[in-house]
C-alpha cells in the first residue's frame, strides 16, 4: 500500500465531469510517496484516515483561513522559444507576424546556449504562474529541443515537447527543413526523449501547420505518430488568409481539417490550436476522432485572427482546453486564457444579439408596410449564462480538467480525484502586496472568483506536480 507523504486540511476547489466548479471546504486530502491522491473526505472524518492510512494527526498542513487549493493549470498551446520577443510586433497579421518576427527569431535556435537560457526562464515563469502542464512548441532544431524537455524535467513540470517540422517556408526560406531531413530528425527525437525515460516529459509530433508542410511530409508525421502511439499537435484554422492559403496548397482537400485527418494526425491525442473558422462539418470530424481544440484567446485578438465560438465547440461535444500562445498571446499567465475566454464568449454574444435585433428590426419595418403589426419586443432580462455565454466556473474548467481531456491525460490529472497525481496550486488571496483585496464577508466562491479576475502569480503561494513542491524553487532548480 502506497504510504502518506502529505496531508492537507482546508479547502479544495476543483472541476469534475458534471460540475464545472466544486467547492469543497472544511475537507483533508493525502498524497502518496507515488504522488498520487490517496483519499479526499470531509475533515470529520480524520480519525479514521489516520487510522486506516496511519498518518500522525499532528503532521496534517492547515491551509490558511482563505487559502484553498485548485488543481495545476494546463497549457494546450505555447512557443517556448518565442518567449524571447513576448509583447512585441503585436501590430501585424498571422503571416506577416511570423515572416517578420518568429522565423527570423527562431532560426537562432540553432545556438544552444541561447536555447538554454530562452528556456529555462520561460519553464520557471510558467510554473512560477501556475502551469504545471505546458504543451511546447520548440524549434526545427533537434537538440535545442532536447534542451527544453531536459530542463522541464529537472524543474518537474509536465510537459509535452514538440521538435518542430516544416519542409515548405516561401515566407522565410533560411528557416526550413528537407522533407527527408525533417522526417529522420523527429524520429531522431522521439528516440533520444524515449531513451531519457522521462517520468512526465513526453515528445509530441509536431507539424507547424499545413502552409509549412509538404503532403508527404504530413503523410509520414502521421505514420510516425501512429507507429509510437505519440501525442500530436498543430495550428488549424487560425486567420482568414491562412485558410486560403491551405486550401491554394492543398486542392484535392474539401477542408483544411481534411488535410490532417487524411494523413493520420487527428486523432484522440491531438490538440490543433485555434480552430476560429471551423465549420459545424469540421467540428464532427473532430469529434468523431476523439481530437480536441486548444483556445488562445489572447492571440486570437491580439493578432487579428479571428474569435472561436467555444460554447458551440463544447456544444458539438469537442474537447477542447485554453492555450497562452505566446508570443501570439502578450501573456504567460493562464489566468489571462481564462478571462480572455470569457470575454470572447461575451463578445461573441453581444454580436449575435445586435445581428438578432438589427435583423428584427428590418422584419418589423416590412411588417409595418405591409399593414402587420409588429412584434412586441421582449421587456426581460437578457439570460446570458448558460451555453450562450462562458462563464468563470467553466473557464475554470477548460484551464484545468478541460486542458487534461484535450491532452488525453484526464486519467492522470486535471482535478482531485482520488488516484490521479496531485499537480496543485496553494492560493492566497491576502498574501502580502496581492493585487486585490479581501474583506471578512466573501464566501469561498466570492474568493475564487475574485482570483480568477484579479489574482496574479502573487498569489500562488506554491505549486506541486505529482506531489512534488516544485515553487518555491529550491536552490538546485
Amino acid at each position: 500500500m502506497d504510504t502518506v507523504q502529505h496531508v492537507f486540511r482546508g479547502t479544495f476547489v476543483h472541476s469534475t465531469q458534471t460540475c464545472p466548479m466544486e467547492v469543497l471546504e472544511n475537507h483533508i486530502l493525502g498524497v502518496g510517496s507515488t504522488g498520487k491522491i490517496l483519499f479526499i473526505e470531509h475533515a470529520e472524518k480524520e480519525a479514521q484516515l489516520a487510522l486506516k492510512w496511519k498518518f500522525d494527526e499532528s503532521k496534517i498542513e492547515d491551509l490558511g483561513k482563505n487559502e484553498f487549493f485548485m488543481p495545476g493549470m494546463i497549457d494546450t498551446h505555447i512557443h517556448a522559444p518565442q518567449y524571447s520577443f513576448i509583447g512585441s510586433g503585436m501590430d501585424r497579421p498571422l503571416l506577416q507576424w511570423l515572416e517578420h518576427i518568429t522565423f527570423p527569431t527562431e532560426e537562432k535556435f540553432s545556438d544552444l546556449d541561447l536555447a538554454s537560457n530562452i528556456y529555462e526562464t520561460v519553464v520557471r515563469r510558467t510554473l512560477k504562474n501556475g502551469t504545471t502542464t505546458a504543451c511546447y512548441f520548440a524549434t526545427i532544431h533537434t537538440d535545442a529541443s532536447l534542451v527544453l524537455a531536459d530542463i522541464a524535467d529537472r524543474y518537474g513540470q509536465r510537459a509535452f515537447i514538440g521538435k518542430v517540422c516544416m519542409d515548405s517556408n516561401t515566407a522565410y526560406p533560411e528557416y526550413i527543413e528537407s522533407t527527408e531531413e525533417s522526417i529522420a530528425e523527429t524520429q531522431r527525437f522521439v528516440e533520444a526523449m524515449q531513451n531519457m525515460k522521462y517520468d512526465r516529459v513526453k515528445p509530441i509530433i509536431t507539424p507547424r501547420f499545413a502552409v509549412s508542410c509538404s503532403e508527404r511530409l504530413l503523410c509520414e508525421l502521421g505514420r510516425l505518430a501512429d507507429s509510437y502511439g505519440l501525442h500530436i499537435q498543430s495550428h488549424i484554422s487560425e486567420s482568414v488568409a491562412e485558410i486560403q492559403e491551405v486550401l491554394n496548397l492543398f486542392p484535392e482537400y474539401n477542408n483544411y481539417t481534411e488535410v490532417y485527418s487524411k494523413n493520420k494526425l487527428l486523432t484522440n491525442m491531438t490538440v490543433m490550436a485555434h480552430g476560429c473558422y471551423l465549420t459545424d462539418e469540421e467540428l464532427h470530424l473532430f469529434r468523431s476522432n476523439g481530437s480536441a481544440i486548444s483556445h488562445c484567446p489572447n492571440s486570437n485578438i491580439s493578432l487579428c485572427s479571428g474569435h472561436l465560438d467555444v460554447s458551440n465547440v463544447i456544444k458539438q461535444k469537442v474537447k477542447v482546453g485554453l492555450g497562452t500562445d505566446i508570443a501570439g498571446g502578450y501573456s504567460i499567465s493562464m489566468l489571462d486564457a481564462i478571462r480572455k475566454a470569457i470575454e470572447t464568449s461575451k463578445i461573441l454574444f453581444m454580436e449575435r444579439e445586435k445581428r438578432r435585433k438589427e435583423s428584427k428590426t428590418i422584419h418589423n419595418h416590412l411588417q409595418e408596410e405591409n399593414g402587420m403589426l409588429p412584434e412586441k419586443e421582449c421587456n426581460c432580462r437578457i439570460k446570458n449564462n448558460g451555453k450562450k455565454v462562458l462563464s468563470d466556473q467553466e473557464a475554470f474548467r477548460l484551464a484545468t480538467l478541460g486542458g487534461s481531456q484535450a491532452l488525453n491525460i484526464d486519467h492522470i490529472t486535471g482535478n482531485f480525484e482520488i488516484n490521479k497525481e496531485f499537480d496543485a496550486l496553494l492560493i492566497s488571496p491576502e498574501i502580502h502586496n496581492s493585487p486585490f483585496d479581501v474583506f471578512s464577508q466573501f464566501s469561498k466562491e466570492d474568493m475564487v472568483q475574485r482570483f480568477l479576475y484579479l489574482g496574479d502569480d502573487r498569489n500562488i503561494k506554491a505549486v506541486y506536480v505529482a506531489g512534488r513542491r516544485v515553487v518555491p524553487f529550491q536552490n538546485n532548480s
